[in-house]
């Protein structure tokens, strides 16, 4: 699967991961390894230390085009066999994903630089829940009879799409390639992954156990740049449904794409979500449940490279010096290091541009005045791209800081006094992805979930996704959902309507 060119074991007692086995490409087609015809090969970057970490196989269009045609063969036979049958073999790979899931934690965390301990363990266990979950409910693919009338028997059916492009990002490579996965194979599509060159190793591993699972031609994955892999998956005319998860700028891309041959599209893209804090949420005994679920909400332990990340924080101005002084606590005491130390709660970030981008950011918001509550701007050239938790104040909410998507792990901290206020400060951004409050008052949480342009709001609470739960945003944070069966349904399905008259 891939050819390890670094010995990562010079750090003594970290947990080392142990990389896939040497020699094996990273395209999968058709049931078989496969080494990209131009013979190309991508450097796989361990960010904590800033060495290679393994070679992957360049896939180009030339090996989108035969994991397209593997798909299409095997289609017809795939959409035929029961819904069960499909469960069954997710559920298997759930099942071997949790006995090896150590393993794969410590691969996780080598590329993607999110801590084993607060973050790569939880992602295994959630994408094998992920896993688990479509298998459970795969068969719950049930149609509609309709009463049109006597001498008529109609009824809908829910079909699958075809062949499915499903392109992934670094952030959450597991989680959210499970997701893909088991959506549009559960529904009975055929499925072309494609995962981010930075961090495809562990969803490589996880093709390891699937690859004599699943008949051949249904599971299909090609390594590779997105301007060269991607772009040709999202504009492959055999491709009846592609799923793109990444920035709203990119997805801009590939929904064109997708539109110039009117194909199905789900798009997950960026946010700069807003997190608010009402008077009610500082008095005992709940301030310290706000003070970590800000936190939470912000994503600091996976170095805030969330796309749901509360990165705008909105404090009512009577409690700021009771919530902000704690925030900024409890963010400096999180250990930053190694992912790979059982004992680092913040790893690093995915790569160099990433980190540099992250940089200028907070070199811009100190040179205009900013105040920082925690933090620094990073240093220039660092061993690891390790940019330590920073909480910024002293600006509003037309700062560049405060209106893009950083991606890192800085949280702008406004104050508000009225409620409208702030309802216009939290909506005003093009993103409509997630969003964070926390009172107690059940008239207060009614009103503002309604008021609130996003497309999950969490209440007294900063966690992550749940299979079962609909996730999608709203404005350019995306168009359809994921994570639950109805959102399979809705988008990796057609409804079929059949209308039969029957002899009296």
């Amino acid at each position: 699967m891939a050819e390890n060119i670094a010995d990562a074991a010079s750090a003594g007692t970290l947990l080392e991961p142990r990389l896939p086995v040497d020699g094996v490409a990273g395209c999968f087609i058709d049931g078989r390894w496969h080494w990209p015809e131009s013979g190309d090969k991508l450097i796989v970057e361990n960010p904590s230390r800033r060495v290679p970490l393994a070679e992957i196989g360049r896939g180009t269009a030339r090996e989108v085009g035969l994991a397209v045609d593997a798909a299409t063969a095997a289609f017809p036979a795939w959409r035929a066999l029961a819904a069960s049958e499909r469960g069954r073999m997710l559920s298997e790979l759930g099942d071997r994903l949790i006995a090896d899931a150590e393993e794969v934690a410590r691969l996780l965390a080598a590329e993607t630089g999110n801590a084993i301990k607060t973050q790569s363990r939880g992602e295994v266990m959630g994408a094998a829940g992920v896993l688990k979950y479509y298998g459970g409910v795969s068969v719950e693919q049930k149609g509609e009879t309709l009463p049109l009338g006597p001498g008529i028997f109609s009824y809908s059916t829910r079909e699958p799409h075809g062949v499915v492009g499903s392109i992934i990002p670094w952030n959450s490579p597991l989680q959210l390639g499970a997701v893909k996965i088991s959506m549009a194979l559960a529904t009975g599509n055929t499925l072309v992954l494609k995962p981010a060159e930075d961090a495809p190793l562990a969803v490589l591993r996880l093709v390891e156990m699937a690859a004599d699972i699943f008949p051949p031609g249904v599971f299909n994955v090609v390594t590779g740049l997105g301007e060269e892999a991607g772009a040709a998956l999202a504009r492959h005319p055999d491709v009846a449904k592609v799923s793109f998860t990444g920035s709203s700028e990119v997805g801009k891309l590939v929904a064109h794409a997708a539109a110039d041959r009117i194909a199905n599209v789900t798009l997950e893209l960026g946010g700069k979500s807003p997190c608010i804090v009402f008077p009610d949420a500082a008095a005992e005994p709940h301030l310290d449940q706000t003070v970590t679920g800000i936190c939470n909400a912000m994503r600091f332990a996976r170095q805030g490279q969330s796309c749901t990340a509360g990165s705008r924080l909105f404090v009512h101005r009577s409690v700021w010096d009771t919530i902000m002084p704690r925030v900024a606590e409890k963010a400096a005491a999180m250990v930053v290091g190694d992912a790979l130390d059982p004992d680092v709660d913040i790893g690093a970030v995915i790569n160099g541009e990433r980190y540099g981008a992250i940089r200028a950011y907070v070199a811009e918001a100190e040179a205009e005045g900013a105040t920082f509550l925690t933090g620094a701007t990073p240093p220039d050239d660092p061993p690891g791209y390790q940019p330590i938790p920073t909480v910024l104040a002293g600006l509003d909410n037309t700062w560049r800081v405060a209106r893009e998507e950083v991606f890192g792990p800085v949280l702008v901290a406004i104050p508000w006094d009225d409620e409208d206020e702030v309802v216009t400060m939290a909506n005003d951004t093009h993103y409509g992805l997630a969003a964070f409050l926390f009172t107690r008052d059940a008239a207060t949480i009614i009103r503002m979930t309604r008021a609130i342009d996003a497309g999950w709001v969490q209440v007294n609470q900063g966690g992550g996704q749940i299979p079962g739960m609909s996730y999608g945003g709203t404005k350019q944070s995306g168009i359809g959902s994921e994570y639950s069966i109805e959102g399979a349904l809705e988008a990796y399905t057609f409804r079929k309507c059949v209308t039969i008259a029957v002899d009296p």
